[in-house]
Parts: C-alpha cells; structure tokens; sequence
C-alpha cells in the first residue's frame, strides 16, 4: 500500500451527519431566493407573495435501508413516500407532490415493480400529493429508491431545527421506539426462517411494532391540530434517526440546552414487552431506535395548557440556556447525559459487507 492510500480517510469515520457536513463545507448559497439549504428537514426556496416552496429528498438502497425478506414492495413503496413527506410536515408546511427514481436489478418482474407502485400510490393519495415525475435505470445488484417531495408554507410559518429559546416546552408526538422494535422482531423472525424454512413465524403479539416498521405513518394531522389551536413550534424536526440524535440538532443549531426525563417519554406497552423480552432498556429504544417518523418540537411555555387539549402531543422536557448541556433525568433519578447513537449507515454497511465475506 502507497502512502497516499494509507492517509485516505474511511467514510464509516465520519458516519452520515459527517460526511455531510464535509461534502457540503464549501457551499455557498448564490441565489437570495434560497432561504434555507442543507442543514434541516428540508430546502426552503422563495416562491413570491410571502409563499415558500419546500423540498425534502432520501434515497433507500436494499440491504441498507429495507431488507426485502420481510418487507412487502407494497409496504416499501408506501414507507418511501412516508419518509419525505414527514420531511415537508417538519417544517410546517403542506406536501403537494414527489417525485420516485428506481433503479431495478434483472431480478425484479414487472408484477414487482407494480406491486412497488401500488404502495407510492397508496401513499399518495392518502396524503393528496401527486406523483409528478421522476426516473428509472437498471441496476447491476438490488433495488434502489429515490423520492423527492415539494410542499408549500407562508414564509412566516416555516419553521426550522433551529429557533428554540430558554424554557420552551420540549414535546414529541405519538409514542416512541416502536419501528425499532418491530425491527428487532422482524430480524428475529428472518434468522429462525434461514435455520428452519419450513417454520412460519407468529407475528400476532406484536401487530403495533412490526406495523410502525414496516408502514409507518406522516404526522400531517399533527400539522392540522397545531394550525387550529394557533400554536406555532419555535423549532422541529420529525425523529427518523432515534430522539437522541433529534435533540442534539435542535440543541445544538439553536445554541441552547436540553433537559428531558425518561418517564414522560411515551412508550407503547408492546415496545415495552418487546424491550423487556430482547432484555433492552425501552428508554433506548426511544433514544436510539430510529425510524419512528413522529415529530420533535420546542413551543413556548405559555403554550402549556393548549396542549393539554392535544393528546396527541407529550410535553417530554425544556430547553435550557447552558447550550453545553444535554440531559436526560432517569427513573430513578439521576442524570445523564443525551448521546446520539442513531443509525450509522456507512459503518452499518462496511458492517454488512464483512458479514457477507465471513459467510463467503
């Protein structure tokens, strides 16, 4: 090996947050009508009369972020819409449209794809967006997708990760660490399959978290309640890599502190009996798990019994002004600090590939 290549840094160094950051260090904003880029849920561009267009894009490669042994294409196609428009609803805005790429390996029939299709279908019209455009390729291994969604907001009301001030509210919708937990099962289920295919697995006590994995949900009503009870978030963002990770954006972009406690974050009773039979702590599945696709947000504290009305919404915690400090008070009363675990995909990938050589 050269000395050149023994100075190259490994991507899984960095992990994705920091690849990003790094790719993305010499960009510089050249148009004015860009009013935010990378850096939150989603681009806002200027649109004219006080209108602001949003766009938000992910990419899902097979083997990385979805394993086709247990995920139905259709789910796949569904949960691929779902994952950018929580983007657009994060910002407080409205999705109109997506638009889907693929790239398919010669494996995958027509009737595959169609079946995938039916799934974005599904999820466009539940949400009222429209499928608008978009590309397709071949692919020499597996499947890929990408997926852009445009919404609309009034300038004034977008609202960014940053924004959050001393003593607001720290709120999350729904509940938490159940998508993780229907992964776990998921996983579970497939490794029994390969040692014994004739065995079927039993899914039926844990419907809630293999759902919440497998056709997760956009929090657009959640957008609907706070517009009727005149609340706007000082700042959000939707929880796809664990609330960990989710506090630490808004911590840190907002230069403030956090203080959350571990008893008023909402935990589904079947996550619970999951974490207790994995011998999991269900605190972590909720900071760490990923994938949940509620949303995270700071409101001032006068908003306090407004909320109270919204069951849907779970005061967790406030922010503090000590922007070094990200606390989360246990059960049993100490403290600890919030470290952000989430999901890791290059390290999760080099991972999978040294798996696949062992097996080899």
């Amino acid at each position: 090996m050269s000395s050149n290549e023994s100075a190259l840094t490994d991507i899984s160094n960095l992990g994705e947050f920091g690849l990003i950051k790094y790719l993305t260090r010499n960009s510089k904003f050249k148009h004015s009508n860009v009013l935010k880029g990378i850096g939150d849920d989603a681009a806002v561009i200027k649109s004219g009369n006080g209108m602001a267009e949003v766009i938000s894009t992910d990419l899902l490669l097979e083997g990385i972020h979805f394993d086709l042994a247990y995920m139905p294409l259709r789910h796949l196609g569904y949960k691929s819409v779902i994952v950018n428009l929580s983007d657009i609803f994060a910002m407080n805005a409205i999705p109109y449209g997506v638009t889907v790429s693929i790239a398919a390996s010669n494996r995958f029939p027509i009737e595959a794809l169609d079946e995938l299709y039916e799934g974005i279908n599904l999820a466009c019209e539940k949400y009222g967006v429209e499928l608008i455009g978009g590309d397709t390729s071949s692919s020499r291994q597996g499947l890929l997708i990408s997926v852009t969604a445009m919404g609309r907001a009034k300038e004034d009301d977008i609202v960014y990760r940053k924004g959050a001030q001393k003593q607001d509210l720290i709120c999350v919708t729904g509940n938490l660490g159940a998508a993780y937990a229907g992964f776990l099962v998921l996983d579970r289920e497939k490794a029994v399959f390969q040692k014994s295919p004739e065995s079927q697995p039993d899914l039926t006590d844990y419907d809630y978290v293999v759902g919440r994995q497998l056709k997760p949900e956009a929090r657009g009503d959640i957008i609907q309640k706070l517009a009727a009870n005149n609340l706007k978030p000082t700042a959000m963002m939707d929880i796809s890599d664990g609330l960990a990770s989710e506090l630490n954006h808004i911590g840190r972009q907002s230069e403030m502190g956090v203080s959350i406690y571990a008893h008023k974050i909402p935990i589904d009773y079947q996550t619970v009996s999951v974490a207790e039979e994995f011998k999991i702590s269900q605190t972590m599945f909720a900071m760490n798990g990923g994938e949940d696709y509620e949303l995270l947000m700071t409101l001032p504290l006068q908003s306090f019994e407004t909320l109270k009305s919204i069951p849907e919404i779970s005061i967790i915690g406030h922010i503090t002004e000590d922007k070094n400090q990200f606390d989360i008070i246990l059960e049993n009363g100490s403290v600890a600090p919030i470290e952000a675990q989430g999901w890791q995909h290059f390290s999760n990938a080099e991972k999978m590939d040294q798996e696949t050589t062992d097996n080899q």
